[in-house]
């Protein structure tokens, strides 16, 4: 059986490092470093669920998160929000416009990870 793919879109690559050490072993991990890199990965390899930053350059999450949403090929997979705003007006606006299906707050750790995973995806 194959493995899951997952998109973990971010400006830095210390995060990106992170997610990919604390998944690559079971998942199929893909990288993006800004928002128009991780629409592009997303309409290419459709992952099963994308982490994405909300502040990255070129294309920020949000606008990437909506152009994600809005296409036909990519509108189904789960989006989890990563962001270091962690008060309740930036996970409201987060949800609302960006249509998220998750947030996680940074820093996070694994189980943070797979719990969003485990909830948004039919895992075998």
């Amino acid at each position: 059986m194959s493995k899951k793919t997952v998109l973990i879109a971010d400006d830095e690559q210390a995060i990106r490092n992170l997610v990919y050490r604390m998944l690559d072993k079971d998942y199929d991990v893909i990288e993006a470093q800004n928002g128009r890199e991780a629409v592009n990965m997303a309409c290419r390899r459709r992952p099963d669920i994308i982490f994405m930053d909300m502040m990255m350059p070129e294309v920020n999450g949000l606008s990437a998160c909506c152009a994600i949403k809005t296409n036909e090929t990519t509108k189904e997979i789960p989006i989890v929000v990563l962001t270091a705003i962690g008060y309740d007006p930036g996970k409201k606006l987060s949800e609302d416009l960006v249509v998220a299906d998750g947030y996680i707050t940074k820093p996070f750790n694994r189980e943070s990870l797979l719990e969003e995973m485990r909830r948004l995806l039919v895992l075998s």
